[in-house]
């Protein structure tokens, strides 16, 4: 296609933004306003003018996104093309230059990825080392968010011992340095090391950023008000002299402090790239919602913060007034919402029960949500629940592949040893600790030592040596590329896991169920080999599983695929769907306890904004009067925010005799009593 051809299906803010191509650009896409879709066509048009796409680099944050502006791509400009755009999340990138470049930090390639309970199990490790007990567990968990903050702030263990503003912070800091040198030990990163370590690489190694710059000559940046410092400090780097960068992103939906996101790089972005100035773009016509819904998104989040001012319209009219439902309690709230389904889906046989979704402020929400659907038999979708990947029986099947991948790994070597038993004892695997702690070699490569030989029966001897000469084989036949999973099954037929199960439970149907979750983790596998050009290694696929984002996953507790989508606010970010719910809408609740505490109801506010964003057509907003929490019967006042929303925007829903529902007067005097409260 011609550069002029592609620009033709866009509105002219739109335009502007695909076309602007040299220099830093700021575009500021409120939500539904075709972000994804300017984003793609820039890449188009900058190919359509003759910019070569291994030139191109754009960083995302989920591979949900990834994916999709990869095939929107494939279909304007060919698959060829395509396949040539760097185009993945920030951790993909990292984790992809440093298989290259991580030896001047003395990890070797073949590294693998900390999962959360790897991390935990580590830190609890070195906390012990540094003289906490295996009851600190609160202790831990705080040493993880300052770990996670100090690589945030790019701070080494030496270097964040020399920062110390808590009475914590010297302890925590030991552990830092014990916990660092524990994933050392294993050739291991956490999720914090990718970014880190890439930091370190583009700013400590000049030779290495030179060659970034020389072949990533246009950045793109997605969803730029998420970056957190070190993604921040990441682009500038690549950016260079040249600043042919293009950020976009929404202040108002920047909804991810608590992880480090950081929203003055969007608020900021004239002033770190002067040039700048001259091409802020604001993206306002939105493509999904209504203008009722729309007006009171803009309401809601006018005023109170800093914010790039934007006013969100539409083509489709002013639609439904938003609904708010008064309910009894919380059992009064859910069978509220299941009748309003049942209801809804009666009247309108052009909707799926996938166009419906139920969000809420915190996942302790969902249970009695998820026990009403049940009960009304209406099925649903748990987004960012419990997920296919964190089954046990999952995850000791890549515990057992991560051990080919990485014979050093020894969180993953400890779960899958015994697993299933094979007649070592606590004395064997306390001497397996103890060479490991003593040594340099991983617990794996220990089984051939003699001190531990020692301590084991002849059963565990013969079981040590069967396991190292399966796991060797196959380490050698997983070096040459493709045919995963059919090596995969071999593997874990050989090593005694894929057929353990009816020895390990009575229940033939138990043992079933686990052995279709393993046989299902083997088709994952040659799912993924399908969509890949060029034959995969072992590494490309634990690569690809260890950075799933939570958006990229879905838990589906429906029979058919179709249900109702039940999700924090959080995570149902970039999504949408023609029917929504907001449930809880209360004081302590939304806005959580902690905000209201704190003062700090700019992030919270832009949450609610986020929330009301999702919804195409129909938009039903739910509060109880009374509540179970904290085990009593609280009385709940209704949210402050609900007071930002126009009362010509809500519909008092008079007719619905099946929900006692506030008035346009009621909620006018009881907000008014509240806010006067609150002065």
């Amino acid at each position: 296609m011609r550069p002029e051809e592609i620009l033709a299906g866009l509105n002219p803010e739109q335009r502007r933004a695909a076309s602007t191509i040299e220099g830093p650009v700021l575009v500021l896409a409120g939500a539904g306003t075709g972000k994804t879709r300017v984003i793609t066509y820039r890449i188009a048009y900058m190919l359509a003018t003759g910019i070569k796409p291994e030139n191109i680099l754009g960083m995302t944050f989920t591979n949900k996104a990834a994916a999709e502006m990869k095939e929107r791509l494939g279909e304007l400009c060919g698959k060829e093309a395509a396949s040539k755009v760097t185009l993945g999340t920030f951790h993909a990138f990292a984790g992809r230059l440093l298989r290259k470049e991580i030896g001047v930090f003395g990890f070797l390639p073949n590294f693998t990825i900390a999962d959360d309970k790897d991390q935990i199990a580590i830190l609890k490790q070195a906390a012990i080392a540094c003289g906490l007990t295996k009851d600190d567990k609160q202790q831990v968990y705080e040493a993880a968010s300052y770990i996670s903050l100090c690589k945030n702030k790019m701070l080494t263990p030496d270097e964040a011992s020399q920062v110390i503003d808590k009475a914590d912070d010297e302890l925590y800091a030991k552990i830092y340095s014990k916990y660092q040198n524990q994933l050392y030990l294993q050739n291991m990163l956490d999720f914090d090391d990718l970014l880190f370590y890439t930091h370190r690489l583009l700013r400590d190694y000049p030779e290495v950023r030179e060659r970034c710059q020389e072949r990533y000559k246009y950045l793109l940046v997605d969803e730029y008000q998420d970056t957190n410092r070190v993604q921040f400090e990441m682009v500038k780097l690549l950016a260079g002299d040249r600043q042919n960068l293009c950020v976009v992103g929404d202040d108002d939906q920047s909804i991810y402090s608590w992880r480090g996101a950081d929203a003055g790089n969007i608020l900021k972005f004239t002033d770190y790239f002067p040039r700048a100035r001259q091409q802020e773009i604001k993206l306002e016509q939105n493509y999904r919602s209504t203008n009722n819904i729309l007006k009171a998104a803009n309401a809601a989040i006018a005023g109170g913060y800093a914010r790039k001012e934007k006013n969100l319209w539409s083509d489709f009219g002013d639609g439904e007034l938003i609904t708010v439902a008064a309910c009894d309690n919380g059992e009064a709230e859910v069978e509220f919402i299941a009748s309003y389904i049942h209801q809804f889906f009666n009247e309108h046989r052009e909707y799926k029960y996938s166009d419906c979704a139920i969000l809420y402020r915190s996942n302790y929400l969902s249970r009695q949500l998820e026990q009403s659907l049940r009960s009304a038999d209406i099925p649903y979708k748990l987004i960012g629940g419990q997920e296919f990947y964190d089954s046990k029986e999952v995850k000791d099947s890549i515990a057992y592949l991560r051990i080919l991948a990485n014979p050093n790994d020894d969180q993953a070597f400890m779960r899958v040893i015994n697993n299933p038993p094979r007649g070592f004892g606590n004395k064997a695997i306390e001497k397996l600790r103890e060479l490991r702690k003593n040594g340099k070699q991983g617990m794996l490569a220990s089984l051939a030592a003699e001190d531990f030989q020692k301590t084991c029966t002849t059963k565990a001897k013969n079981s040590a040596q069967t396991f190292l000469e399966i796991t060797r084989k196959y380490q050698n036949l997983f070096v040459v590329p493709g045919n995963l999973a059919s090596k995969v099954k071999a593997y874990l037929i050989e090593i005694d896991f894929l057929n353990c199960f009816q020895k390990l439970y009575k229940d033939e149907k138990e043992a079933i169920k686990r052995r279709e979750l393993v046989d299902e983790f083997i088709n994952s596998i040659a799912q993924f080999e399908s969509k890949q050009q060029e034959p995969s290694t072992l590494q490309d696929f634990l690569e690809k599983i260890s950075l799933l984002e939570e958006n990229d996953r879905t838990d589906d507790k429906s029979d058919d695929g179709d249900g109702v989508v039940l999700s924090t606010i959080h995570a149902s970010k970039g999504l949408e769907f023609p029917l929504v719910f907001l449930v809880a809408m209360e004081r302590n609740i939304f806005p959580n306890e902690r905000a209201l505490k704190e003062d700090s109801l700019d992030e919270e506010l832009r949450l609610f904004y986020v929330a009301l964003t999702r919804a195409k057509r129909h938009l039903v907003i739910t509060h109880a009067q009374e509540r179970f929490r904290y085990g009593r019967i609280e009385h709940q006042n209704p949210s402050i925010f609900l007071r930002k929303i126009p009362l010509e925007l809500i519909d008092s829903g008079k007719d619905k005799d099946f929900i006692q529902q506030l008035s346009a007067d009621s909620i006018n005097e009881g907000f008014a009593k509240i806010f006067e409260m609150l002065k």
